[in-house]
């Protein structure tokens, strides 16, 4: 790892050419094409105190503010959540492979999910649809029960992660027996298990925003200690770090910003593989310019997974689920055979 490695105005720039060639493309491509100089004089127009005609038409400035925007804006924040709370997972456990549904983050949304949807709860929409909010509480009971069963085992990384294996396999045959039994609804579930950025104006939004900002300011605050606590435990704990306490802290939050993006989206895999480890090749392995860049990487690869979803087989929508499993499934087996040990 390179001493005293920092954010240089080169990747902060390609970070951002990232985002608005994504947001842009996001914005202006659909069934409905409208030009990208029009769409940012919409955009203009939005800022108070500014006047700026795009000369849209109603239905077509409507297709901008109240369709498209938001989606751009949900798919930058789930991305950006994913992608981070997957380079901290990484850091913390010192394994290039871990991601935010190693301690059952997705068979426990799953779970709750299934069952709210089999009980016709899924009627509402952003605060008030139960569906989220029953795969945000399935998601923490499912974290919680694995740091349960985890620390039965001694407290160490290699439990913790064993545990999560055991509840995620406990929770998704639960789920598995649910769905037998309710086989009408099976359709819908798998649909939510396929993951979605669809929204139905900022509401979706609004929920993820505050679970965003605790994980980025949170994970983004351990940036150096995640440094240090790559050369081992007992490296770290001789320099005057706690492992346990860091990693207590920097999971916890992370798989808490993982939740609210699954509770939103449904289950959208591989984001927390491909993004850490593409920023981790160009651009280093040092947490103090890692994270940063997977953050705004992340939610401009989301972007541009929803949008090649809703475009490949236009005027029907891809799973976005099945466009980022596409792209990870392969570069998870590059990952793995290029990682030469496990290291926990």
């Amino acid at each position: 790892m390179a001493r005293g490695a920092r954010l240089t105005p080169a990747a902060a720039a390609a970070g951002l050419v990232a985002v608005l060639a994504a947001a842009g493309a996001g914005l202006t491509v659909g069934p409905v094409d409208i030009a990208a100089d029009r769409v940012a004089l919409q955009l203009l127009d939005l800022i108070p105190g500014l006047d700026a005609d795009s000369g849209l038409s109603p239905s077509r400035a409507a297709i901008v503010t109240e369709i498209r925007l938001p989606r751009v804006v949900l798919g930058l924040l789930v991305g950006s959540t994913l992608a981070l709370a997957g380079a901290a997972y990484q850091g913390a456990f010192r394994n290039p492979l871990a991601d935010p549904y190693l301690l059952g983050v997705a068979a426990g949304a799953g779970l709750a999910a299934t069952l709210a949807i089999t009980r016709g709860l899924g009627d509402g929409a952003g605060w008030l649809d139960p569906v989220p909010l029953a795969a945000f509480a399935g998601a923490l009971v499912a974290v919680g029960a694995s740091y349960a069963a985890g620390h039965l085992g001694g407290r160490s990384t290699v439990s913790l992660v064993l545990a999560g294996v055991a509840v995620a396999s406990f929770l998704t045959a639960c789920q598995t027996y649910v769905l037998q039994a309710n086989t009408d609804a099976i359709r819908e579930v798998y649909a939510w298990i396929l993951g979605r950025v669809a929204t139905s104006g900022w509401a979706e939004v609004s929920l993820i925003a505050p679970y965003f900002l605790l994980t980025v300011i949170v994970v983004i605050r351990y940036r150096r200690a995640l440094d240090v606590l790559a050369v081992g435990d007992e490296e770290a704990s001789a320099l005057g770090l706690d492992p346990r306490r860091v990693r207590l802290i920097v999971v916890t939050v992370a798989s808490l910003g993982a939740a609210a993006a699954v509770a939103v989206t449904g289950l959208i895999g591989f984001v927390g593989i491909i993004v850490p480890h593409t920023v981790r090749l160009v651009f280093g392995p040092s947490h103090r310019v890692l994270l940063p860049l997977t953050v705004v990487f992340g939610g401009a690869f989301m972007v541009a997974a929803d949008l090649a979803a809703r475009t490949v087989l236009a005027p029907a929508e891809l799973p976005i689920g099945v466009v980022t499993a596409f792209i990870g499934a392969p570069f998870f087996v590059l990952v793995l055979r290029s990682s030469r040990r496990e290291v926990w």
